[in-house]
């Protein structure tokens, strides 16, 4: 029973053609392939903003409450581990990691996940690991080894009479990170222990086996030979979708992170909220670079170019050129792409329509070119014609650059296509006039802005500080905080009081006579 007295009962079974009420005021239907799937002790997230129904099996809900309920355990046994501890730990990982035994095990599992993704036709150019990713990685995890202990860090004093206060960090709680396929991740979320928190990971189905082996050869172990709790750190260890969702179902997080598709992130981020849990959304990606009546050639010709080395969400997506300057750095922009693409393997173009006569020609744009796809290499034209509306679409290109390309007739224009189209991410401007650039950036809606390459937009590289995510600003500006997620940036601020004088009274008076006189704290 309820505590209003209402008779409640166990989920036993989901008839076809159930109703079910979300939003408040509208109604979905349960499929008859979710009915015929569904079993007593199974779970239904129905997700409250678009009427999604989301089955959780049993199972997948078992092992998500294992993980969690470990990483629980933990946070709470870390307020009795000395900081010491948690630097040790990133030391031990960052070993574990440098451990020639270790990575080849580590790098085989990830070999194997690879050719399995690739047999199912699916992205690895974020899966597949590297010399370049583990020292990116260790040397993140020794650049938490050496920041600053996070917890109980005086933010701001506050004296009075008789008494004062402080603001001081504290953590925050279990943080629940679910990620796509990219096994470094592990080292940058690691940076929540710093400030005393726990984690709880659920992986893309892609990575799992390589994200075994690291847990068992490097995680664990790092956390025991520092003396950690083991759950600091937990795995839930499920291929299944249902367990992201099942995860981000759990009141006990204190922080709901993920990172993915634009669509995936965006339902679990729904699926946080409505279950009360703040999140840190890192989904829909995509640079865009505005070249003005100011631009240099030269240096508009070198900034695209080096915003196009590799696909990740800081890649170049959207140019676009103003139209006084369109038949001059239209070409310089080809050029770029073109380099591009020799140092890649070709590049694909999309052309807003009205900008196809700045082009070389028809015959040019219908060429047809070989584009490495996921599922392997295809023969498409060179170039196409989009309408906006596909301007808001992130190239997620193998290794084939792939970039849209707009017309515009002002800077001003420029803008107002930024924020109606782009994701809200990273907007840069070549211009040589520094008050159309103090404009720019003033005008466009996103939290990183500049006048140079778009890939500087990353946490390590930027801050010196390893990222958990970067948010953008598609559902409005972030309160309270940057665009760049990190483990030092988790965590909550206690105000603590100390007081001097015993006879503190809000009402004016003093202790009644004949009290004795207690003595200030030393």
């Amino acid at each position: 029973m309820s505590e209003h007295g209402e008779r409640i009962a166990p989920l036993e079974a989901l008839p076809a053609g159930m109703p079910v009420l979300f939003g408040g005021d509208r109604m979905t239907f349960v499929t008859p392939e979710l009915s015929a799937a569904f079993r007593p002790g199974d779970r239904l997230v129905v997700v409250q903003d678009t009427g999604d129904l989301l089955h959780v099996p049993a199972a997948v809900g078992a092992a998500v409450e294992r993980a969690t309920a470990a990483a629980g355990a933990a946070f709470t046994a870390l307020s009795g581990v000395a900081d010491t501890a948690i630097t040790a730990f990133f030391e031990h990982f960052a070993l574990r990691l440098e451990d020639e035994a270790v990575w080849s095990r580590f790098a085989a599992a990830n070999a194997e996940d690879v050719a399995a993704a690739r047999a199912r036709g699916r992205s690895t150019t974020r899966l597949a690991v590297s010399e370049a990713m583990r020292r990116d990685m260790v040397a993140g995890l020794r650049a938490w080894r050496d920041s600053p202990a996070g917890r109980d860090r005086v933010l701001e004093q506050i004296p009075h009479e008789g008494w004062s206060i402080a603001q001081v960090s504290a953590p925050l709680g279990v943080v629940g990170f679910v990620f796509e396929g990219r096994p470094n991740v592990f080292a940058d979320a690691a940076g929540v222990l710093r400030t005393g928190n726990a984690v709880v990971f659920r992986i893309g189905s892609d990575a799992l086996g390589c994200a075994r082996v690291l847990m068992a050869e490097a995680v664990v172990p790092a956390l025991a030979a520092a003396g950690l709790p083991p759950g600091a750190m937990s795995l839930v260890d499920s291929a299944e979708r249902s367990a992201g969702w099942a995860l981000f179902a759990d009141r006990r997080l204190a922080l709901a992170v993920a990172r993915g598709s634009g669509p995936a992130v965006a339902q679990l981020g729904a699926i946080a909220r409505q279950s009360g849990i703040p999140v840190s959304l890192h989904g829909t990606g995509g640079a865009w670079m505005v070249a003005d009546a100011g631009a240099d050639a030269a240096r508009f010709a070198a900034t695209a170019y080096h915003s196009l080395d590799r696909k990740v969400c800081n890649t170049l997506n959207v140019c676009v050129i103003v139209r006084p300057r369109a038949a001059e750095l239209v070409p310089v922009f080809l050029q770029a792409l073109e380099a591009a693409g020799r140092r890649r393997r070709g590049y694909r173009l999309h052309v807003l329509a009205g900008a196809e006569g700045f082009l070389p020609g028809s015959d040019w744009m219908a060429e047809p070119v070989p584009v490495v796809r996921a599922e392997g290499l295809a023969t498409e034209p060179r170039a196409d014609v989009i309408g906006e509306a596909d301007l808001a679409r992130e190239w997620e290109w193998e290794d084939t650059p792939e970039v849209s390309l707009a017309v515009v007739d002002d800077l001003e224009a420029a803008i107002a296509l930024f924020n109606r189209r782009a994701p809200r991410l990273v907007a840069t401007l070549i211009t040589g006039d520094p008050e159309a650039l103090a404009r720019f950036e003033a005008g466009v809606e996103a939290p990183f802005t500049g006048d140079g390459f778009t890939r500087w937009v990353d946490g390590q590289y930027a801050l010196d500080r390893p990222e958990l995510g970067l948010s953008n600003w598609e559902g409005g500006r972030l309160f309270a905080r940057g665009g760049v997620l990190a483990g030092d940036g988790v965590f909550t601020v206690r105000t603590r009081m100390r007081q001097v004088d015993p006879g503190l009274d809000r009402s004016g008076g003093g202790s009644p006579a004949g009290w004795p006189q207690g003595q200030p704290d030393t």
